[in-house]
């Protein structure tokens, strides 16, 4: 890669910001070196204190980027502005770390703009990784009409109609350049000096929503957007977002909403009709993304109801034998109590799979509840057997459901069984194949290897299942879910076509051509369909267990406990005004350590925390923020048990 000089201005700075994805950015950084070529090129890498050590590893890899490491996360928009500001180029891409140049695409893009001076900015192909275009790489803005599409799914059944698909211009030619609204911020190539007329990002968008409004500023200020597919980039499309605890479909519909009110506020009755459509959009999106645990949680529900129903019927001849006037009242509260058992024994949770375990500790958990209730209500002692045949019966049903769920998923869903094929013939091939082999419960099957020449076809250390001419005709006959590209001799512009061909068919490529255990183990959790591991803090189970807690401990520490506290104040944490505000719900008895991030951390602010075991006096800002993010990602009673005896262990020692 090419290194600018102090004396030389570069063609182009390349400003990338990064945020726990040290792989994808590796591989990035690799293309960039790949597509650099005869042109004076600068890189700078914004790493928004990602905590996978990002800079602490690349650095050492890539001496000629400049790494800009920064002690919180600015948002996309703060951090890009910082790597604008450090910038020095004729011309500006913004760039995201999960991303993948051709060999051409920088010098097809300074090209392209060194003969169009009235373009102000210009966007690439987008791909995503199974070959097919990227919708959001040309886009038209939200206005009233182009919203109404939108949102009530116009463009989707009319996508070659110019009237009703103007937001993702899919009536476009892929191919031809075209004049669009907008871009996606995930390749952006502009003038310096077009950049610094509008000031760059707005810092109000933390994340999503600042390439629609930085074009619409370009655009407003006289400058062409254009999408130029002369060049091919691929897009590993929300990364950073799912490594982050951020809430992103909330996150990306209040981005639309500042959009909307920022550049058509001043029509109140199309912003009502924004922030409308954004509730529904959102609701969809939610729905979508947690489908199967709101099947799974209807399910139960009903399956509840259904268990009643027939161990009544079994018990007094009556699907309805109990008195007329707890109708339908007893059915509501089945149907509500079994979920909300199941879930606070750990179901529903969209980042571990559904258990058989979770099922018999909720279940046993309601019948201990309901047992214990009807002592103390004798008028809605019904029929204990009743009860326990409901429990039993519910049991079973539920666990049935699940199986009956890991059976579709292992044969058509997310679970089943993953043909995969090597574009590559060479010990790195062989090397994961075998890896893949080693995983426990794997769901992999190794279709062979793709050669790229005729060598390879010689070669027998794997079986080599067609030459990379006929990608497309391979993909189809074998039935191939994933391409793994080790090969190093074809160029990106190669693979990019070859990809190109492919499109359609539904297999999704992975690159390890530039080998490492970071990205094999990225591949490998794709292929097996492993979870990264959610915050705990960020699942509504959890943060009721823990309000409940705050609730009643502040309560009684407020009430019967008052004069404890009032002896201890001057020597601990825990004082009435912040018992105060634990039971208003400002504070949690347990919680985060307060620091200088202008980001809202996951979770609030306690009276005692981890920080305070190792007085937080003496550590540092990132020290901190490492122990607040154990804190969210790893929260138990037990780690809030275990906080308060170290706590008062330590302040003793210290007396």
């Amino acid at each position: 890669m090419s290194s600018s000089t102090n004396n030389i201005q570069p063609d182009v700075s390349i400003v990338i910001v990064n945020y726990n994805v040290r792989d994808f950015l590796k591989d990035c950084l690799e293309s960039i070196r790949a597509a650099v070529g005869e042109l004076n090129v600068e890189t700078i890498v914004v790493d928004n204190n990602s905590a996978d050590g990002s800079v602490e590893y690349l650095t050492p890899l890539f001496p000629e980027v400049i790494f800009q490491a920064e002690q919180e996360n600015l948002g996309f928009g703060k951090a890009n502005n910082l790597g604008f500001r450090l910038s020095r180029g004729r011309y500006v891409l913004c760039l995201n770390p999960d991303t993948l140049l051709s060999e051409n695409t920088l010098t097809s893009m300074v090209e392209y703009m060194d003969a169009n001076r009235d373009v102000g900015l210009a966007g690439c192909k987008l791909l995503n990784e199974d070959g097919t275009l990227q919708l959001a790489c040309r886009r038209g803005f939200p206005r009233p009409w182009v919203a109404f599409t939108r949102i009530f799914g116009l463009q989707s059944l009319f996508p070659k109609s110019k009237l009703f698909a103007q937001y993702n211009q899919t009536f476009l030619p892929e191919n031809e350049v075209n004049p669009v609204d907008a871009l996606s911020g995930a390749f952006m190539f502009m003038r310096k000096e077009v950049l610094d007329e509008v000031v760059g990002f707005d810092p109000a968008f933390f994340m999503y929503g600042e390439d629609l409004d930085l074009c619409y500023r370009i655009s407003q200020a006289g400058h062409k957007v254009m999408y130029v597919p002369t060049t091919t980039v691929i897009h590993f499309k929300g990364e950073s977002t799912r490594r982050s605890s951020l809430n992103r479909i909330k996150v990306f519909y209040s981005a639309m909403e500042i959009f909307a009110s920022k550049h058509f506020g001043k029509s109140r009755l199309f912003l009502l009709f924004i922030r409308l459509g954004i509730v529904a959009r959102a609701l969809i999106a939610y729905s979508a993304t947690y489908a199967k645990q709101i099947f799974l949680l209807l399910g139960d529900s009903f399956l509840g109801v259904a268990a009643l129903s027939v161990a009544t019927l079994f018990r007094t001849g009556f699907f309805r034998g109990f008195p007329a006037w707890v109708y339908p009242w007893i059915l509501i509260v089945i149907g509500v109590l079994v979920p909300l058992a199941l879930w606070f024994a750990g179901e529903y949770s969209s980042s571990k799979r559904p258990s058989l375990r979770n099922v018999l500790i909720g279940w046993l958990g309601l019948f201990f509840v309901l047992s214990t209730f009807t002592y103390f209500v004798p008028e809605f002692a019904f029929s204990r057997v009743v009860l326990t045949m409901t429990v039993a019966g519910g049991i079973a049903a539920s666990s049935l459901l699940r199986i009956a769920l890991s059976v579709v998923n292992k044969t058509h869903g997310s679970d089943a069984d993953k043909r995969i094929a090597f574009l590559g013939n060479n010990a790195m091939s062989l090397s994961i194949a075998q890896q893949l082999e080693k995983v426990e419960a794997r769901n992999a099957t190794v279709v062979g290897v793709i050669a790229v020449n005729k060598q390879e076809v010689a070669e027998q250390t794997m079986r080599v299942v067609g030459r990379v001419e006929s990608l497309s005709s391979i993909i189809i006959e074998h039935g191939v879910d994933e391409v793994i590209v080790t090969d190093k001799t074809l160029s990106r512009v190669q693979l990019m076509q070859f990809i190109a061909q492919a499109a359609g068919s539904n297999t999704k490529f992975s690159f390890a051509d530039q080998y490492d255990d970071v990205v094999v183990e990225r591949i490998l959790q794709g292929i097996t369909g492993e979870r990264s591991p959610e915050f705990n803090l960020s699942q509504l189970r959890y943060r009721a267990i823990k309000r409940s807690v705050d609730f009643v401990a502040s309560l009684l520490l407020l009430t019967i406990g008052l004069p404890v506290v009032y002896l201890g104040s001057s020597t601990s944490s825990i004082s009435v005004s912040g018992l105060w505000s634990v039971l208003r719900g400002k504070r949690s008895l347990f919680g985060l350590y307060p620091t200088d991030d202008t980001v809202a951390p996951l979770g609030k602010i306690g009276l005692l925390g981890l920080a305070h075991i190792n007085n937080p006096e003496q550590l540092s800002q990132q020290t901190i923020r490492n122990l607040n993010d154990y804190y969210a990602r790893h929260y138990t009673l037990a780690l809030d048990f275990e906080i308060l005896v170290k706590y008062f262990l330590r302040k003793r020692r210290n007396t």
